[in-house]
């Protein structure tokens, strides 16, 4: 029998300083409710669950986007649902302009209506805006069309959505300036309704009727592009929410804890342990009985 060197005592202490940190990690888990909380847990499982991690992340930010981007569309298609309810309007009163029973007085009162609808028209393509970004023409400074705006629906470049380029939704852009610049001026015209001659004032304005039909096919057509792209935002959007929602189900499968598992995992290590302490305790014991050969 040797004393010198207690090899029990060394394999217990090695068998308890393994239980004690298996014993670290259970805990760990436990309390983070992660089963992957370092690289050395799980390499593999880490890189996967932290690439799923970003994707679903990615999308995320992709169905906020289309959320904002429903929202600009959303305020398009009011604005030029206001300005198609000022052409009906403009029309009502060309078509009553245009009647018999109309006074030459009515239908000057008429064309100054007229003109100042239609400057709440344009009044409505400058204004309407999201975030700074005009809508309904090119700036609040020029009248010219609008830009296509390209919202970004995914994780790649090439994941994107685009409104039609070329809304122009102002009295230039639905061919009504010429209207607007001379339906209430003195100077005799083609678009003139505000001369002394009734029955002059009244083709004039029978002529316009076309102009305006032209001018609301027009902008129902931009509304309708607008009306598309929203349908297809929010297409993009119940697909983005489906794929976030498995892709962080499948980081959850690979990076949570089963708390069941763990727990069992950790009450089996803490047997041990105290098991182990015992054995050492034990180890240390067996070396006294060497004291009885000096006896």
């Amino acid at each position: 029998m040797r004393i010198n060197t207690n090899v029990a005592s060394l394999n217990a202490q090695e068998s308890a300083t393994q239980t004690n940190k298996n014993l670290r990690s259970s805990l760990e888990k436990l309390s983070s409710g992660l089963r992957i909380n370092k690289a050395s847990d799980d390499a593999s499982g880490m890189a996967i669950a932290d690439k799923l991690r970003t994707q679903a992340s990615s999308l995320g930010q992709a169905i906020s986007n289309g959320n904002s981007a429903v929202a600009l569309t959303q305020i398009a298609d009011k604005a030029m649902g206001e300005q198609s309810n000022i052409l009906d309007i403009v029309k009502q009163k060309l078509l009553q302009a245009g009647t018999a029973t109309t006074s030459t007085a009515g239908q000057q009162a008429i064309a100054k209506d007229i003109k100042k609808l239609l400057t709440q028209l344009d009044n409505i393509a400058t204004q309407t805006n999201y975030n700074n970004v005009q809508l309904l023409q090119k700036s609040s400074s020029s009248n010219s069309a609008a830009s296509s705006l390209t919202f970004q629906m995914g994780e790649t470049s090439a994941n994107t959505i685009s409104t039609s380029s070329g809304v122009q939704a102002n009295t230039s852009g639905l061919s009504l300036s010429s209207m607007k610049g001379s339906i209430d001026s003195s100077t005799a015209g083609a678009h003139s309704i505000s001369s002394t001659n009734r029955a002059a004032n009244a083709s004039a304005a029978r002529g316009m009727l076309v102009e305006i039909d032209n001018a609301l096919t027009k902008l129902n057509s931009w509304r309708s592009d607008y009306g598309s792209t929203q349908n297809q935002l929010e297409s993009s959007i119940r697909n983005l929410s489906t794929a976030q929602t498995n892709l962080k189900a499948a980081e959850s499968v690979i990076r949570d804890v089963d708390y069941a598992q763990e727990t069992a995992n950790f009450n089996k290590q803490n047997i041990i342990a105290q098991a182990g302490t015992y054995a050492i305790s034990q180890a240390n014991a067996m070396q006294q009985n060497v004291t009885r050969l000096l006896q």
